[in-house]
């Protein structure tokens, strides 16, 4: 189709999109009101009180931005319908953040994860990794909300401008009113836009391309379908162990460790409830991956014949979805603007839960430990000033984003490259009991150094397609004024391997290395680094048992001695009293009883655990 044909946005669809910031502003608003009297400490946590729903479904729609909306079916169109094997490392690392790291961070009672880098390491590790986080997450939700904004605008006319700021607006609105609860209850209603978003893509594409079986068919002669590719090369971009491997680090550094993922489960009620949180949780990412898949699928078997980037219709790949869907939905009033509403219903909750997390590492890693005598009351508005603060910064970001051309695709890469090192060190501190302070700082340091040397070259020196493999897209079937010669294009590097440039070896193997194993990567040099470092300097500090999952237990099950010996002198078989769940309706000594053998147990020496404690029983039995 010819772009005077293609349709823009009209009044219906300017309509329906704003109808998803109404009704997201609305529910800050009504929590705003519902929780006016609750103490402001409730303000970043939700109380404590979540349950599993609707934690499940904004952990779903946080990680599922505009960038997987819009990129994803992208993806599948140009590579192949192998992306669907990101399903397998969502399932490990879902587990892994349910069994593994969820646990410790609960039981701990912290409020932000790198809390427990200063109880079980020192204040240091701790300052150093929130300053990463906040300066990494600041970077990539300033390009979560230019990028998306950016590919709607040049297809569907959209206002560019005008969907940044709402978006900075809208988000930093609803989080600095209702807090944690009013981002939870937004991220679940935009995770059903979402869905029914991607439904009605998936329903009227099929119907344009001739059914599902000509989909399927169309796919399958244009290897769409060729998913399992178990190729070991660590070069190619994607294959069943780039994906299932280098994915399931890539996602779980930027998921089972991320503050935005931990705050949300440890708001939950019980450890149950963030469990299955994680569980259910799981089922929506299944669900959006399966539909961005198909879209994709759906998307090439309707250009098959007549590929809108050869042609010049557009001129970058995160276009080509929201020109699809101009194209099939244009002559139907306010369903463009209902999948418009989807993509940023995904940026939307991507910054929500960005804001809500950088606001909280911000008051618990710095404001509190400058002002410790802080009332509840100013508690509560520096909170809130941190929401509205970040919230700017964000905007700023995306608005920054608009002059750094090229180095968008960097920031976009940051996430991965800071993920894997982030993953190292709280696995030194979860894992390897033996572990020191020096071994951690140390390890962080080198994982940095490692993965940002591979990652930054990559994007000096990008990989060639004969690692990337893009298929075959044709525009036979496409109307070129200016061609008489349409043919089908293919890259050429695949296909004579005599046409590839002289580059260095570094070039050609470690920058070459799929995006995928960065955070490997740097989750191998830390851990690596940190466990030499500590055997060196040979100094082991005295490890309380809720700080570490004995893992070892699963390869020693037969035997209690061999577990006990893996334990490195900690002693698991002691619990640590639920002094962080106490429930509100317990008075008197009944509340105070279970907390004495917290303060008379041996190992709790640590003078900021102790102050930590009192300060929450003062609170507690006010």
């Amino acid at each position: 189709m010819d772009d005077e044909q293609l349709g823009t946005f009209v009044s219906w669809d300017y309509v329906v999109f704003a109808c998803l910031f109404v009704v997201s502003s609305g529910i800050g608003v009504f929590f705003a009101v519902k929780e006016r009297k609750n103490p402001s400490s409730e303000f970043l946590v939700g109380g404590r009180q979540m349950t599993c729903g609707p934690v499940a479904l904004s952990l779903t729609a946080s990680f599922m931005s505009a960038v997987t909306v819009l990129g994803a079916p992208s993806d599948v169109y140009r590579f192949g319908g192998s992306f669907v094997l990101f399903g397998v490392a969502y399932t490990f690392v879902v587990i892994a953040t349910a069994e593994l790291f969820v646990p410790v961070f609960y039981r701990s009672g912290i409020t932000s994860t790198y809390e427990y880098l200063e109880i079980r390491f020192c204040k240091g590790v701790r300052m150093a990794a929130t300053l990463i986080y906040i300066l990494q997450t600041i970077l990539y939700t300033g390009v979560v909300v230019f990028a998306p904004a950016l590919a709607l605008n040049q297809v569907t006319g959209f206002n560019l401008w005008g969907s940044i700021f709402a978006t900075g607006i809208v988000c930093t609105f609803y989080c600095t009113l209702g807090g944690l609860k009013a981002v939870v209850w937004t991220d679940a209603f935009q995770m059903v836009v979402m869905v029914v978003g991607f439904m009605t893509v998936l329903v009227q594409g099929t119907r344009k391309t001739g059914g599902a079986a000509s989909v399927w068919e169309v796919a399958k002669n244009g290897n769409r379908l060729d998913i399992f590719d178990f190729d070991p090369d660590p070069l190619r971009r994607h294959t069943f162990w780039t994906i299932s491997v280098g994915g399931t680090f890539t996602w779980l550094g930027i998921y089972g460790v991320n503050q935005s993922t931990i705050q949300r489960c440890i708001s939950c009620k019980t450890e149950t409830h963030a469990k299955l949180a994680l569980y259910f949780n799981l089922l929506g990412l299944l669900v959006i991956l399966v539909c961005a898949v198909f879209s994709g699928l759906i998307m090439y078997a309707f250009y098959a014949n007549c590929d809108p980037w050869t042609a010049q219709s557009v001129t970058a790949p995160d276009q080509l979805m929201p020109y699809f869907v101009m194209e099939i939905l244009g002559d139907y009033p306010g369903l463009p603007g209902l999948f418009v509403a989807c993509a940023f219903s995904g940026t939307l909750s991507t910054v929500a839960a960005s804001i809500n997390a950088l606001a909280t590492v911000t008051y618990e890693d710095f404001v509190k430990q400058c002002c410790t005598n802080l009332s509840n009351k100013a508690s509560g508005w520096i909170s809130k000033g941190l929401c509205i603060v970040f919230g700017v910064a964000c905007t700023t970001m995306a608005i920054a984003a608009s002059y750094m051309g090229g180095v968008v695709q960097a920031a976009l890469s940051i996430h991965g490259m800071c993920g894997g090192p982030m993953l190292g060190l709280f696995s030194l501190g979860i894992i390897f009991p033996w572990t020191n302070s020096m071994g951690a700082a140390g390890g962080l340091i080198v994982g940095i150094a490692l993965s940002f040397w591979a990652g930054v070259g990559a994007f000096i020196y990008p990989a060639l397609d004969i690692n990337s493999r893009p298929l075959s897209l044709s525009i036979e079937g496409c109307l070129q004024a200016n061609s008489s010669d349409p043919t089908t294009t293919v890259p050429p590097s695949h296909l004579d391997p005599t046409t590839l440039p002289s580059r260095s070896s570094l070039a050609d193997h470690w920058y070459s290395m799929s995006y995928l194993y960065y955070s490997a990567v740097g989750f191998l040099a830390t851990v690596t680094a940190g466990l030499l470092i500590s055997f060196i300097t040979g100094t082991v500090q005295d490890v309380k048992p809720w700080l570490l999952r004995p893992v070892c237990n699963l390869f020693c099950f037969w035997s209690k001695k061999y577990k006990k010996m893996c334990w490195c002198g900690v002693h698991h078989e002691l619990k640590q009293p639920e002094y962080n769940r106490c429930s509100p309706n317990t008075t008197g000594v009944a509340r105070i009883q279970p907390y004495r053998e917290m303060l008379t147990y041996k190992p709790l020496t640590n003078s900021y655990e102790r102050e930590a404690l009192r300060k929450y029983l003062l609170n507690k039995l006010k």
